[in-house]
Formats: structure tokens, sequence, C-alpha cells
């Protein structure tokens, strides 16, 4: 039975009793009390209270963040909470946790094997029959000179003695099991030491603009009508269908909309990367993109010229439909992350090309763009227009990494070589990803690419290491000139130099300019 106990005030008991239970009963939909220096025990809602959070354990960020009721702030299971009392409403126990899910993805890492491994398991295969054979020899030789049994038979053994598979067979696994270990402590966390390889040959880097390159809480900035509706009446009918959908910006529309009296809606449909329609109260109601809702409603010549002046300026437009004509556009604005500038203009130093791929308009997108330094922009693309954009890409002999964060970024992270998803992002798109920056912070893309150089680096070092060693002193050994304690001292040295030359990797920390 577990030790750790926690306070929790359940659904099922009267309004302020509360009780302590082992964690191993926690369960979904419970209601937690966290105090100030402890640590959250699992992932919910805070619904009561502000406190400051060290989420450290999670992220590699040291500073803590401000969490609140009145932000709808997530708690995550294993971060601390380090003053002021968080109610917190429970979401997720156990392996469904996020850092159970992070722990799980280093493990899987570890445990794979990387392409050159199996080289380098292929090699000590046929390396040590043929030490046996050279020893052989070695002991044939010897006597055919005429030598004694006692300085051939001590030639064999060193020859034995000094070889070293050991070196051959750890120089690839002991830097991919550091490396792992560092990303997930910087917050990077790797489905496998493929991604580790692949992070190196990266030529073009694809990012999705909304909640990846900008910081995915837009805000509404105005709204228009026509035929005499009221802006809470459109406010109204989009949040009552938004509130179906995960994108920031159904987030943001409910956020301006307030609490909504409207009936629930019925036959929801979500067209992901376009919008979502449904029946409100009889009426047909559809809240999208201005392309995917000018198939089949009539825009208005006003609310069409709205939306081109919207988005001049940068904003992103949405329109409210109902029965076939266009009622209302809502003005949602984004602003860019504060690292996404240095992180490109790093891909940059790198010698990488960067794309902007978004399924907003061509202003909003053009505007984002401008801000963080990228200038090949494509706007207003599907999600499958995204997957066509990456295999044109690859198909031109590019490798290619996708960043990204939404649910209508799933299929290219997965067509990318390497996709790239932010941990605070959909769970298709995490699902989909090779790799998982669970920091809030674009900067560990690069930083994740520079862990990958440095790991290649230290693979081959101890490659090179491994086989100058063994092709340098096989040769010593049989021609005698090596006392096998000489031969066993050396051999335990080549095994020391491939471990610490890896264990140098606990030291990478940042990019170096």
């Amino acid at each position: 039975m577990l030790s750790i106990l926690h306070r929790f005030e359940s659904l099922r008991q009267t309004r302020g009793v509360s009780m302590l239970i082992p964690l191993a009963e926690l369960k979904v939909g419970q209601r937690l009390i966290v105090l100030p220096g402890e640590t959250i025990p699992s992932d919910g809602h805070v619904i009561e209270g502000t406190a400051s959070v060290d989420l450290s354990a999670m992220t590699g960020e040291t500073t803590p963040v401000q969490v609140s009721a009145n932000h709808r702030s997530t708690a995550v299971g294993g971060t601390t909470c380090l003053d002021g009392r968080l109610r917190v409403e429970v979401t997720a126990v156990g392996d469904d946790t996020r850092l159970a899910e992070m722990i799980a993805l280093v493990d899987s890492a570890q445990m794979a094997k990387a392409r050159a491994q199996r080289v380098a398991d292929r090699i000590a295969a046929i390396f040590v029959p043929c030490v046996i054979a050279l020893a052989v020899s070695t002991v044939v030789g010897w006597s055919l000179t005429g030598a004694s049994w006692e300085h051939a038979v001590s030639a064999a053994v060193a020859v034995l003695v000094i070889a070293c598979p050991c070196a051959l067979g750890l120089a690839m696994p002991m830097a991919l099991v550091i490396a792992t270990g560092r990303g997930a402590q910087l917050g990077i966390f790797l489905k496998g030491h493929s991604a580790l390889e692949l992070s190196g040959t990266i030529d073009v880097v694809v990012f999705d603009k909304t909640g990846t390159l900008t910081n995915g809480r837009p805000q509404v900035s105005g709204v228009y009508t026509v035929d005499n509706n009221s802006t809470e009446l459109i406010l109204g009918w989009a949040a009552t269908l938004e509130q179906h959908t995960s994108h920031p910006i159904a987030t943001a529309i409910a956020a301006a909309a307030g609490p909504q009296s409207l009936p629930a809606p019925v036959e929801v449909v979500t067209d992901v990367g376009s919008g979502v329609r449904g029946v409100i109260d009889g009426l047909r109601v559809q809240v999208g993109s201005p392309t995917w809702i000018a198939r089949t409603a009539a825009v208005p010549a006003a609310l069409d010229a709205q939306r081109a002046d919207v988005e001049r300026s940068g904003g992103t437009a949405v329109y409210v439909a109902v029965d076939d004509a266009v009622r209302g556009l809502i003005d949602i604005r984004d602003s860019a992350k504060p690292s996404a500038r240095q992180a490109v203009d790093e891909l940059h130093r790198m010698g990488l090309r960067t794309l902007l791929v978004t399924g907003d308009n061509a202003g909003a997108a053009q505007r984002v763009a401008a801000q963080v330094g990228i200038d090949d922009v494509t706007a207003g693309v599907l999600p499958a227009e995204k997957v066509a954009i990456i295999d044109d890409a690859r198909r031109s002999g590019a490798c290619v990494a996708m960043v990204g964060d939404g649910i209508n970024d799933g299929p290219a992270l997965a067509s990318a070589d390497l996709g790239i998803a932010i941990g605070g992002g959909t769970d298709v798109a995490i699902g989909a990803a090779d790799i998982v920056l669970v920091r809030d912070d674009l900067t560990t893309v690069a930083l994740a690419l520079h862990l990958a150089s440095a790991t290649r680096r230290t693979m081959r070092t101890n490659l090179a290491w491994a086989f100058g060693y063994n092709i340098a002193a096989l040769p010593l050994a049989a021609a005698g000139l090596l006392n096998p304690l000489i031969a066993g001292a050396a051999m335990a040295l080549s095994s020391f130099f491939v471990v610490s030359n890896s264990l140098r990797l606990q030291n990478f920390a940042r990019v170096d300019h």
C-alpha cells in the first residue's frame, strides 16, 4: 500500500467535509485540496484558489507559474504548489497523467535500439568469433616459430583479454541513454532513438501558427453583424457550437460570450481545420473559416468587405452563418510567443529553412511571419494540404520536421520525417509526434536539434575509439608485446573512456553561439 497520502474533497461528500486517502485510490472527478509546499498528485483543473506552481519536474523551467480558477488553469501532477491553497478537480490519474506519459516516452526511448546501434551489434557479433580465431592462430603461430608453450599461451591470453567488444557494445547505447535522460530534464521527450537520429538530418522546419508560433490564447477584438442581429446573439450562437471543439479560437469565442442561455445544440459536426456546424433551437448554424462557410452560405457584401479589412490588418475572420446566410463576423487576434523570434533566428543560424503553414488567412499568417522572421508562408490550407506540402518537400530531397500542437496538425506531424509537438497541445498532436516539447518555449526546438548533434558527435567519438583501440591493440597482443595484466588494464580503460565520454552529455545545457 502506498504510504503517501493526499488531502482531497470528494464530490460525493457533504460540502466542507474532507478526508485523507492513499494516492492509489484517487479517482477522476474527485476534488483535491493542495496546500502550500505539497506536490499536486494528479492532473486536473483548478476550480478554486490561486497559487504559484513549480513546473520544473515537468518542463525544466525554473520560474514558477501562476495558476488560478479565474484563468481556468490546468494543474499538472508531479508539480509543486509553492504558495496559496488550490482546489483541483481530477481529470486523469495513474498512467493517464501527463507525467506518467512523459516517463513512458523516456522508458520506450531508452529501451529502443537505434539503427546505428543495430549495426554496432552486428559488428560485435562478428568481432567475437574473429578474436577467438586470432587467439588460436596466435598459439599456433608462436608454436611453429619454436617459442615456448608458456609464451604462446601468454600471447593468446593477451589477445583475448585486450579485445574489447564491450567498448563497441557500449559506444552507442550509453550515448543514447544519457541523451534521452538529459533531454527529459530539459523538457524534450523522445519517442525512440530514431527521433534522436533524425533530428540531426533536418533541412526544413515547418511551423503551424495558432498555438505553436502564437500564444494560442487569441481574443475577440470585434463582432460585426447584419440584419439587426445583436453582437451577443452572434457570439452566443458561435460559443454554443464552439464548446464542442478544443481549438484556441473556440476558447476565445466562449470567453467573450460568457454564460449562455441558448439551448444545447444537436447534430453537431466538426470539420477539422475548417469549422463546426449544428442545429440550435431549430436553426442550422455554422461557425468557421470564411472559405469553408462561403461554399454553402450567402455572404453579404458588407461582411465580405469587413472580412477583407480584418485579414489585411492581421486578424482572423470567423463567419457565423444561420440557415445558409452569413449573419455575423468575429474578429480574432493572437500574438506571437516571445520565444518564437529567437527560435526561428537560431534555426536560421543552423542553416535550416523555415516555413509557416497554416489554415488561417494570409493577412494573419503574414503578420505573424513578419514578427518571427519567417519568409516562406502558405496560408488557408486544410490538414490534407499541409501533408501535401510536407510530402512535396520530402520528394525534393529535404528532410522535414513539423512543429505543431492541434488536432489538425496530427496528419502533418505523422507524415513529416520528424514530428515535434508542443506539450500543451492536443492528445492527437502529441500521439502523432516523434518528439514532445513539454516547455511552452520554442527555443527548445533548436535545443533538441543541438542535443541530437552533440549525441551524434559523442557516438562517433565512441565508435572511433572502440575500433581504433582494437585495431591497434590486437596486433600488439598477438606479437607478444603486451603482458596479459597490462592488456586487462587497457581493456578496462577502453570501456571507461566510452562511458565517461558519454556522461559528458549530462552537462549539455544550452545552445552555444
